[in-house]
């Protein structure tokens, strides 16, 4: 059975039984109608996935993997800040008329730094290091940058990668500031294991752990029987991930570089709102 499924029926299972409401204290967040969107958390979840055993994507529900790997290529390869260079829509609510969406996500992976070997983005950076310097302690990336913050529409959740080598193994942390369990949660983790997997690939390294660090695990009260239904599922079997093995090249993957066989999951037809 996925092992992903089982990380988040816990996760969400502890966060109903010994979560902490914020109803008694104004929020930011408001459904489409104007309500205030409070939240249940718990603080500091922390998960850990195995990708040379599993590829944690949820079965109790159906994620849209294709369209998640979109976005992160989005973001780590083209480092783009504008939605004109996206295939979906998930980020045209915070787009300017222009499509941007500020010094964000791709605008700060971008940014070239001067190093004694030359000029590095981050992106580049982490690629030169894990092939010249894998016992490196200092392999990382980082897009929360507070002079920017207040040119970006909406600052980053998911926004720092850790990179380690281990002999032959490459492993990371993802840390997040805030996690919205039901829209976001498996989303994202698919997103940067398919990251540690193409990292690992262009780099001669086999993809380990990806260790996820949640400090504000939340579930919004509109989503809390939705969830409560959800968990009840079974959890299917994983399905099998694999990889083009002929990229070489860190930016010559494409959505068509990656498959999943015998992805089977639950049916979900119920819309999920999503608070801005």
């Amino acid at each position: 059975m996925s092992r992903a499924d089982w990380i988040f029926i816990e996760n969400c299972r502890e966060i109903l039984s010994d979560g902490v409401w914020d109803t008694d204290r104004p929020v930011r967040p408001r459904w489409e109608d104007g309500t205030p969107a409070h939240t249940i958390k718990k603080f500091g979840i922390v998960n850990r996935y195995d990708l040379s055993r599993e590829f944690p994507i949820l079965t109790l529900r159906r994620t849209y993997w294709k369209t998640a790997v979109d976005e992160l290529l989005w973001i780590w390869q083209q480092k783009s800040n504008n939605i004109h260079d996206l295939r979906g829509h998930i980020w045209d609510q915070w787009a300017d008329e222009t499509g941007s969406i500020g010094k964000a996500y791709g605008y700060q992976l971008g940014v070239k730094h001067k190093y004694k070997e030359g000029m590095f983005d981050q992106v580049d950076r982490v690629l030169y290091d894990l092939k010249h310097n894998p016992a490196s302690r200092r392999i990382m990336t980082n897009i929360y940058t507070f002079a920017d913050l207040n040119e970006m529409a909406l600052y980053p959740c998911a926004y720092s990668m850790t990179f380690n080598v281990s002999g032959s193994t490459l492993n990371a942390v993802l840390n997040q500031r805030s996690q919205d369990m039901l829209a976001a949660n498996n989303w994202n983790v698919v997103q940067y294991a398919v990251l540690v997997h193409m990292m690992a690939q262009v780099s001669g390294l086999k993809a380990g752990e990806l260790v996820h660090v949640i400090a504000d695990a939340h579930i919004y009260d509109r989503h809390v029987p939705v969830i409560r239904r959800m968990i009840e599922n079974t959890p299917l079997p994983a399905p099998q991930f694999s990889v083009d093995p002929e990229v070489t090249d860190f930016y010559a993957f494409t959505r068509d570089s990656f498959r999943m066989e015998n992805y089977v999951y639950h049916p979900f037809d119920e819309k999920i709102p999503v608070a801005e």
